[in-house]
């Protein structure tokens, strides 16, 4: 059954996720062709002609075809970085994380193991999910009375299970994420070599150079890196950060499978 649903949900997962691919790049195609290139934006009315001064939606449309792409990875960086969040902050759980593991933390030192499965209870998540499976194998491995190095193999091995179920989500999308820090910085750089192909056109013309050409082709370069970087930029900061976040969540894990083998090691002892 625990196969079967982490088909599912992987499943699920990956056809959010393309669905959310393709939907940022429709969204983002539609904002350069019809928002960005309204001809409003535009001497004479139409997107064919300069920008108006100080209009930077014309001038960003000036980047040329890449820039809806661009657009549409940047838009993808946001919607699962929000998406990451929610997922991340649902699986520490309803209350501060720091505070539930001190309260958990003191509760199995003092051997409340009782009052430390109610607070798992009350915090929900992942975190409490996994804890609680450990405090449960620690009551039935204290009720068998196993040494304290065979309950200490079962407690780790209940928690390495329980952990396997609920950690793996956190790591959806986080491949996205990595994977835009480069697409972002190579797009940028696509359309920088793209526009300065047109740029070295004007000036490879007969004559007097297009002065018009050179500018669009410049301008179009620049357009690219910045939107390229920006949007590598956010991507690496985002990845990073829930990257921290979920090393945070597993250490919480460990920490409490320590002290739970601890504490039942201490109880072995006083029977000694």
């Amino acid at each position: 059954m625990a196969n079967v649903k982490k088909e599912k949900g992987s499943n699920g997962g990956g056809m959010f996720s393309g669905i959310v691919i393709v939907l940022c790049i429709f969204v983002a195609a539609l904002v350069w062709q019809f928002v960005m290139g309204n001809g409003s934006n535009f001497e004479g009315g139409v997107n064919t002609g300069h920008p108006l001064p100080g209009n930077y939606l014309a001038m960003v449309y000036k980047g040329g075809a890449v820039v809806p792409v661009l657009m549409g990875l940047f838009l993808m960086v946001i919607v699962f970085s929000i998406e990451r969040y929610l997922v991340i902050s649902k699986a520490s759980g309803t209350s501060n994380l720091d505070q539930f593991m001190a309260k958990v933390q003191s509760n199995i030192s003092g051997g409340n193991i009782d009052d430390a499965i109610a607070s798992c209870d009350k915090q929900k998540g992942s975190v409490a999910n996994a804890i609680k499976a450990a405090l449960v194998k620690y009551q039935d491995v204290k009720k068998e009375g196993f040494s304290s190095e065979e309950a200490a193999e079962m407690i780790h091995k209940e928690i390495e299970e329980a952990t396997a179920l609920e950690m793996p989500m956190l790591e959806k999308n986080m491949t996205i994420l990595s994977t835009l820090v480069a697409l972002g910085t190579l797009a940028g750089l696509l359309g920088t070599v793209t526009g300065m192909i047109k740029a070295f056109g004007a000036l490879a013309t007969s004559g007097t150079p297009d002065q018009a050409m050179l500018a669009n082709g410049i301008s179009e370069a620049l357009i690219n890196t910045a939107t390229g970087i920006s949007t590598s930029a956010l991507a690496i900061i985002t990845y990073n950060f829930f990257t921290s976040k979920i090393d945070t969540l597993t250490y919480s894990i460990d920490e409490a499978a320590t002290s739970i083998v601890n504490t039942y090691r201490r109880f072995r002892g006083t029977l000694k």
